[in-house]
């Protein structure tokens, strides 16, 4: 059960999605295109970024497992972001991202509210993720909301930081 959580800004409006729409897809394969772009320090092909979204699927981030949010500053879609359970009470953030062009705007924050009404809905106590120490951007919006970095919960090929935050 989902509450489809919804959260306005001046400027952002962040609703539940599904990750195979037209806009979900482009916007997952931005982030992929960025995530492994910075990783390998050049620029992806279309045919990695299918490789890519293939190895590493989306499929846990839909109800009653999961849920996928698609972020809209001034009605175009800049930002996404999944959660899904990985046990009953801890959730997963995943596909965290922000067009570079909306970044510093709030629509990280925005993201970050909205999943994490997502997890509580899904009956998620805490919220986990993983990220790398090159996303420093990620990490210093991680920690701005409350998150705090923890000992590894899983051994992700490329996990090199953990984070996690008690939902109240």
């Amino acid at each position: 059960m989902t509450t489809h959580s919804e959260h306005r800004t001046d400027s952002w409006t962040v609703t539940p999605e599904p990750f195979t729409t037209p806009d979900a897809t482009v916007l997952r394969r931005a982030y992929y295109a960025e995530v492994a772009g910075r990783y390998w320090e050049r620029t992806v092909t279309e045919a990695e970024i299918d490789q890519g979204l293939l190895d590493f699927p989306d499929d846990g981030l839909v109800p009653p497992t999961g849920q996928f949010v698609v972020g809209r500053r001034d009605g175009e879609p800049l930002a996404c972001g999944g959660i899904r359970l990985i046990d009953p009470v801890t959730a997963e953030l995943t596909r965290v991202y922000v067009d570079r062009r909306a970044r510093g705007t709030g629509g990280g924050a925005a993201l970050l509210e909205v999943l994490e009404a997502e997890a509580r809905a899904l009956g998620a106590e805490r919220v986990r993720l993983d990220t790398r120490s090159d996303l420093v951007e990620a990490r210093a919006l991680y920690a701005r909301h409350g998150y705090a970095e923890i000992p590894a919960y899983n051994d992700g090929q490329y996990a090199e930081h953990w984070f996690e935050k008690h939902l109240v």
